[in-house]
């Protein structure tokens, strides 16, 4: 008999846990006293997973559930009535499902009280049901995520734990992540729920809550949710107090907030620049959560009055000395740090070159450091931007060595280096004689004219300007006329009837005229075998090309050409 009650009663949590279902499912289907039913609605979702933790941990409530029952019963029918329009009155009807919505509500509380008041002997295994498969309907993952917070809400620390991690890997599952995320912010209160968990003062529970929120902070219709929700406050405690691991995933979180300067005065209202700056000056944080923390700085510092507090409390001193760390993502994160607090303001500018900064970013680039390949190409990005501004500054840079940099990297690097290489190269091109005269004694002229060929025509072009800069300075035209493979390719590259960049044309055709100037030039070009190509332009009334076609014209050149154009 005693089994046959056991199943009895197993059999009655069962029904009423298919029938909580079924009425969740029916609900989104009525649509007369829709605010009614949308309150009997989150009744039943709160009671449903009530009742599934009472199945897995075998609570014994069978009088509880037959109670249950009678509700969902009585619920059933007025779902009934409602679609079919079969009750007596509107009056009446608002009464009965009232009377619903408090009796769902009265069980929901005791069978709450009833899982929390238990003692669950350890069976974790048995604490968080499987996942809807890929592509459930929305109700079966708001069911799920219902089922979760009741978890999170009545559980223990190990089922607290083992929910957030469920909810975790359900947000962040590459096929129904996003629908997930949408259902958190649809359900009322679970984002409240989460954020409170950051001030969890069980380690475990506050790591996984600041990793569930960090990545439902990536969705941008999630921000506004997450901040009316109060989560500034407690992720920049976190940051100052928590573990590293909570630390990481609430900076993280932060950094995702605070994209496009959105909410970067909250972040300063609660104190969190100080907090995150202590961060960086601390010697005992490691370097990834350096590195989250200078995201979120750099986030901020296009707020004036943010970028001013962290200048006066000394952040250069201290992101130089971190341009030096042995943490990649220490010493990246401190570099577009910097950056960003120096690009477009000539007077912070100065305090870099002042504390020594080009000469730490310049360490960051060479080719012997223990910088990291992503390290030196963050690093010759800052020296773009802060170090061609001024002849002071890009004297300096120059007297460190960075010349040579640039040609190591133009002859050995990757790909990627290569081309962010170029760019300095054409910057530094443009700054001064001296510049462009040792470009051309170190070398350069070489390497540059292999870009002309580059895919890219945004790479092109500047390989086109940069090779006329330096070859503006006479000993470094008469080095490069000097190879006549030189001035083939460049002819060679003016065919107007090939899908050349046009964009090179005024820079290649700029060289070819400074190279008209001599007579062992002219020459050299009108043996190239390609003087077609220039004469074709100057059919098409480019006005360079005419030009040089009429330096050729001479009475020494003219049978030669005679004999070329008429080959």
């Amino acid at each position: 008999m005693e089994e046959d009650s056991s199943q009895s009663g197993s059999s009655n949590l069962r029904g009423a846990i298919v029938l909580t279902a079924a009425l969740i499912s029916i609900s989104h289907s009525i649509r007369v006293f829709g605010a009614k039913w949308q309150l009997i609605r989150a009744r039943l979702e709160e009671l449903g997973a009530g009742l599934r933790a009472a199945e897995a941990w075998h609570a014994e409530m069978d009088a509880t559930v037959v109670e249950i029952l009678a509700t969902l019963y009585e619920c059933d029918e007025l779902a009934r009535r409602c679609l079919e329009a079969s009750y007596s009155g509107k009056l009446l009807m608002q009464s009965d499902l009232d009377v619903a919505a408090s009796k769902l509500d009265r069980h929901g509380k005791r069978l709450s009280g009833v899982v929390k008041g238990r003692s669950f002997g350890g069976r974790v295994d048995a604490i968080v049901v499987s996942r809807p498969g890929v592509g459930a309907c929305k109700d079966d993952m708001r069911f799920y995520v219902n089922d979760l917070m009741t978890r999170l809400k009545v559980g223990d620390k190990a089922m607290r734990k083992q929910a957030l991690v469920a909810l975790r890997e359900a947000v962040a599952a590459e096929e129904d992540g996003a629908r997930y995320v949408k259902v958190l912010v649809e359900v009322n209160g679970v984002l409240t729920v989460l954020v409170n968990c950051l001030d969890s003062s069980e380690v475990e529970i506050q790591e996984e809550c600041a990793k569930v929120l960090s990545f439902v902070a990536g969705f941008r219709f999630c921000i506004c949710g997450l901040v009316s929700s109060g989560i500034i406050a407690p992720l920049i405690r976190v940051v100052e107090g928590g573990s590293e691991a909570a630390k990481e995933a609430s900076a993280k979180c932060l950094m995702k907030l605070t994209a496009n300067m959105d909410n970067a005065w909250a972040v300063s209202a609660h104190n969190g620049v100080s907090v995150l700056m202590g961060v960086c000056q601390n010697s005992s944080s490691g370097g990834e959560l350096i590195g989250l923390a200078c995201g979120v700085l750099k986030n901020l510092v296009g707020v004036d009055e943010i970028k001013r507090f962290m200048i006066e409390r000394g952040a250069i001193a201290v992101l130089i000395r971190l341009c030096r760390s042995r943490e990649e993502a220490s010493q990246i994160g401190s570099i577009e740090l910097l950056q960003a607090l120096a690009d477009g303001d000539e007077a912070t500018g100065q305090v870099v070159v002042a504390e020594g900064g080009i000469r730490a970013l310049v360490r960051a680039t060479e080719p012997k450091s223990s910088s990291s390949l992503k390290c030196r190409e963050v690093a010759i990005r800052a020296i773009d931007k802060l170090c061609f501004s001024s002849a002071s500054a890009t004297s300096l840079l120059l007297s460190y060595g960075y010349m040579d940099q640039l040609l190591y990297f133009l002859r050995n690097g990757e790909v990627s280096i290569q081309e962010l290489a170029l760019k300095s190269v054409y910057r530094l091109s443009k700054t001064s004689d001296e510049a462009r005269k040792a470009m051309g004694e170190v070398g350069f002229m070489p390497h540059v004219i292999k870009f002309l060929n580059a895919k890219s025509s945004e790479v092109q072009e500047m390989a086109a300007e940069a090779l006329q800069m330096i070859v503006s300075v006479p000993k470094n035209l008469k080095r490069f006329a000097h190879d006549s493979h030189n001035i083939g390719l460049i002819m060679q590259l003016l065919d107007p009837d090939e899908s050349h960049n046009p964009g090179n044309r005024k820079f290649l055709l700029s060289i070819l005229t400074a190279i008209t100037s001599c007579n062992s030039g002219r020459r050299k070009i009108v043996n190239s075998g390609y003087v077609k190509n220039i004469e074709k332009l100057a059919q098409a009334e480019v006005t360079d090309a005419k030009r040089i076609v009429r330096k050729l014209s001479t009475n020494r050149f003219r049978s030669i050409l005679t004999g070329i154009w008429h080959s």
